[in-house]
């Protein structure tokens, strides 16, 4: 099955599809570290960096020989968010208009199929109209598709990770296929120590951007994140001051900024004298060893601590909570600071499908296509005997 791959981030969608089999035809994504981070994991994958509002479906065509089975991707919603009761003020939107760029590039290919990601607030935008909305641009698509969409939990596909993301996945009408979800293949969620306790176990302040392991893999899953991979990327820990990590000795699993006694409290930005009154109840939030983590989110640095160590986690532990394998190695700088363009390490790690999960929609959308195939072949059969006769 041949891919495209829009709003393709740093690839975690486009490794999930790998995985399943899946030869990706051609990525774009708007950020410059993204496009470092795919090309140096899918250095066979032509590359288009820039808004898809420039791009013209010919440049798409261009970079592709073959015709396109599937174009997948999470195209930005924040428009949608807007209060708008007049259905064109809605499509109208400026910040929509990348919506509909995804709409355009699937109606000028008419793949197969496609699957669109985003988060699972998109269902209670304008008290579902949005959704809806969007599911009828896709059904009327060119030739049309079948859609339905669903939120999916990524721990039941073996992602160390509550992160719940709704799929909406379509199939062209002429396939008479309808769209179906992957099922719950994971009964038992991988918890956060069983997919982080074979790394090096280091403090603030330590690691490379290459190491060694130090220890062998304890369980299947550290199995699959080590299989191809001889050395552990990106796994340099934060630096933190000696206040922070007072505070961060004090915390519980489980709590966070909002549980520590005043003396360990934030200060005002500037006046490092007078406590913060503002205090975000997931900000150096400790998490359970023997749970999945909550959703890593792009802010995932300064939000969650290790279960057991007085630190942040590293890029190559988030990376590990969303399920990328070792061998996939995040290009740009680990951290950035305002006036730095592009995404850094944590904010790619943090803003991907987890390819675990990808791994799952793929299998089960290339299961439906293979079997609509069939289902054509005897439809051209019958049309042949038809003729004969």
């Amino acid at each position: 099955m041949n891919v495209v791959d829009l709003f393709s981030g740093c690839g975690g969608l486009a490794l999930g599809f790998k995985w399943a089999g899946c030869n990706t035809l051609l990525a774009s994504d708007v950020d410059e570290n993204c496009e470092k981070t795919y090309t140096h994991n899918f250095p066979n994958v032509p590359f288009l960096k820039g808004d898809l509002r420039t791009i013209t479906t010919k440049q798409i065509k261009n970079q592709i020989s073959d015709s396109v089975d599937m174009v997948i991707g999470g195209p930005p919603c924040q428009g949608f968010s807007l209060a708008n009761k007049n259905r064109n003020k809605v499509k109208d939107d400026p910040r929509n208009e990348l919506f509909y760029e995804f709409v355009r590039v699937v109606t000028d290919l008419q793949p197969k199929a496609f699957v669109m990601e985003n988060v699972r607030g998109l269902l209670s935008m304008q008290k579902g109209k949005v959704i809806q909305l969007m599911k009828e641009e896709f059904e009327n698509a060119g030739l049309g598709y079948q859609v339905d969409f669903k939120v999916l939990l990524a721990s039941d596909y073996g992602v160390p990770q509550n992160r719940q993301r709704v799929i909406m996945m379509g199939i062209r009408k002429d396939l008479d296929v309808k769209p179906e979800f992957p099922t719950k293949t994971y009964a038992k969620p991988i918890t956060v120590w069983e997919a982080i306790s074979d790394l090096p176990q280091i403090q603030a302040s330590e690691g490379e951007e290459k190491m060694s392991y130090e220890s062998e893999p304890q369980n299947t899953y550290q199995e699959l994140m080590r299989k191809s991979s001889a050395s552990v990327f990106n796994h340099v820990a934060m630096r933190h001051t000696k206040r922070l990590i007072e505070r961060f000795k004090v915390i519980k699993a489980g709590q966070s900024l909002a549980h520590v006694p005043q003396q360990h409290a934030a200060v005002k930005r500037g006046k490092p004298t007078e406590k913060s009154k503002i205090v975000f109840s997931q900000n150096n939030q400790r998490l359970h060893a023997d749970k999945p983590a909550p959703t890593i989110a792009a802010s995932f640095q300064s939000n969650f601590i290790h279960p057991y160590l007085n630190r942040n986690f590293t890029a190559r532990e988030g990376a590990r909570m969303q399920s990328f394998p070792d061998d996939f190695v995040f290009q740009g700088m680990r951290t950035k600071m305002s006036w730095e363009k592009g995404l850094s390490q944590y904010q790619q790690i943090g803003n991907a499908v987890p390819p675990l999960m990808g791994y799952a929609i793929a299998s089960k959308i290339m299961d439906l296509l293979n079997g609509s195939e069939t289902i054509l072949e005897k439809q051209q059969l019958f049309k042949q005997a038809e003729a004969i006769g």
